[in-house]
């Protein structure tokens, strides 16, 4: 097999693990906006907070030690002692959830009923917020995220792989494969199935699709809409916890980490704003067509082609079809 075909398929393959973690964000954005029509544009600013907050309760960090340091004059930053993963991934989306309820209680219950651009604008102001917040209450360096995930392995010249029994031969040629990406495929997986199984086979669930598609039917059959958007921002914050934990370990817990929001606009646009298996598939296309056309084209237009493509594919979607592959269908009366 050609050298350059394998290169590719390599490309490939690290292209599809990225759109994972593309698709991991883009996760929030559609469940909120499938259930209360709200576009959160604090999706990414949610994942660095809870990212954040996950690295300040393992290393047993104090919360808001500058400022306790600076009214009271101390010199507290830890209690002095760490705390296991899966403990601090339990408290963390206990934090995740009391931050639902409090978006949910003092921001978005005073704007039911007002236009889709004033609930914007409130999660524009939200993202500031938080990202203030966040850096105020465990600082603003950056921070290791250590959570037992794999770093990353190259598989060398000439390995052999078991499968099934039956021994393959990777064409004689090394893989970088980055570890990390394998487990962030298997846990976006894995969430996805969840997600869907608890839409449709759980009693919130169905509350949650009756709320999509009407509110005022919901209301009429006693279902409590304060609590299923507060459900609705909590699955939404779970789902930040587990794109800012897949994130931080690749790049590190920064602020910077709040502008994989950015990234999570093509694929939506790509796979509609309302439907979950269109965030997957708009987050494969993504990463594996960035991923090829630096591999193909960047040498010959200078590079950092990734910088820009998903975005140029974004706005042939919005030309030729701007509900995106899975989005419902625009049909107005006219």
């Amino acid at each position: 097999m050609p050298e350059q075909l394998v290169f590719a398929m390599e490309v490939f393959l690290n292209g599809l693990m990225a759109g994972v973690l593309y698709a991991l964000v883009a996760l929030g954005f559609v469940l909120i906006y499938k259930a209360s029509g709200i576009f959160n544009f604090a999706q990414g600013v949610m994942a660095l907070f809870a990212a954040m907050t996950l690295v300040g309760i393992q290393n047993g960090q104090v919360p808001f030690s500058h400022l306790i340091n600076a009214m009271f004059g101390a010199h507290v930053t830890h209690f002095g002692w760490n705390i296991p993963s899966v403990v601090s991934l339990l408290l963390t989306v206990g934090v995740m959830i009391l931050l639902a309820w409090c978006i949910q209680r003092f921001v978005f219950r005073h704007l039911v009923g007002q236009e889709p651009i004033i609930l914007f604008m409130a999660t524009i102001g939200l993202a500031y917020f938080l990202e203030g917040f966040a850096d105020l209450m465990w600082g603003s360096e950056i921070k290791t995220l250590d959570f037992c995930l794999a770093g990353s392995a190259c598989l060398p010249q000439g390995i052999n792989v078991a499968i099934d029994e039956a021994t393959y031969n990777l064409f004689g040629y090394g893989f970088f494969i980055d570890n990390l990406d394998i487990t962030a495929t298997v846990v976006a997986i894995l969430l996805v199935i969840a997600l869907v199984a608890f839409s449709q086979y759980t009693k919130h669930g169905r509350a949650m699709r009756a709320v999509a598609d009407d509110h005022q039917a919901a209301l009429s059959v006693g279902i409590s809409l304060n609590f299923i958007w507060v459900l609705v921002w909590s699955v939404a914050g779970f789902v930040a916890l587990v794109a800012g934990i897949m994130w931080g370990a690749k790049s590190g817990v920064q602020f910077s980490l709040s502008l994989i929001a950015l990234k999570a606009l093509p694929v939506l646009m790509l796979g509609g704003f309302t439907s979950i298996p269109g965030a997957i598939v708009g987050g494969l296309i993504i990463g594996v067509g960035e991923k090829l056309f630096e591999f193909w084209v960047g040498p010959l237009v200078g590079g950092a082609t990734e910088n820009w493509f998903a975005y140029v594919l974004a706005l042939v979607f919005l030309v030729f079809r701007p509900q995106g592959l899975f989005g419902e269908k625009i049909i107005e009366r006219v």
